[in-house]
């Protein structure tokens, strides 16, 4: 996968991360459920859910930078979440991993997530997907397009249309009905859709 592939609009580099391999060391996860988040409202894809939609801040910096940079952030103050960064650089954007499959490295990442019921749920999930691999806070800004990296996308093509799947975000309390979540439905490893109980209701007809 090459830079320009991920430097699009935000749905359409989550479809194209759908299959790719996320490697981390000897651990390698099937990319399965992904979730595309937009930027600040000066950009073409203002999006308040994303960390990015009040613009630029320490933390969310690498969001407006090149495509294929690994975003890292903690969910709850513990769960390590994994995003790629898309879109042209200086405009915000980034895709948010949800599950996969782990491929390779299945006894790591049994000793990661112990607590896993099933080899299935070991990174189902974006919490258990970033313990699944051993992914950290310190791993922010690596650049996942090179081969030499230590954390690295493998891509094997985008599936096709037909193979996808596509609803609303989860847990987001705001544009919670924006259809920006997309999932291969043939795997198991996909996680259950969660609504925010704080994200209003839209009446019906409206």
């Amino acid at each position: 996968m090459r830079a320009d592939e991920l430097a699009v609009e935000p749905p359409a580099a989550a479809r194209r991360l759908l299959g790719a391999t996320l490697w981390s060391g000897e651990v390698g996860v099937r990319i399965v459920e992904v979730e595309a988040y937009g930027g600040d409202p000066t950009g073409p894809w203002p999006d308040p859910a994303s960390h990015s939609g009040r613009g630029r801040t320490k933390r969310n910096a690498v969001m407006f930078g090149p495509a294929g940079v690994l975003y890292v952030y903690l969910s709850y103050g513990m769960h390590t979440c994994v995003n790629v960064t898309s879109g042209p650089d200086g405009t915000a954007g980034a895709v948010l991993i949800r599950s996969g499959e782990v491929v390779a490295g299945l006894e790591k990442a049994r000793v990661r997530r112990v607590t896993a019921r099933t080899d299935t749920d070991l990174a189902k999930g974006p919490g258990n997907l970033g313990s699944a691999l051993g992914i950290t806070l310190g791993d922010y800004g690596t650049a996942l397009l090179d081969p030499a990296s230590p954390i690295r996308l493998e891509w094997h093509g985008a599936p096709s249309t037909a193979e996808i799947a596509s609803g609303p975000r989860v847990g987001v309390s705001v544009a919670a009905e924006q259809p920006w979540r997309f999932w291969l439905p043939s795997s198991a490893a996909v996680s259950v859709y969660r609504r925010s109980p704080r994200a209003p209701r839209i009446a019906a007809g409206s």
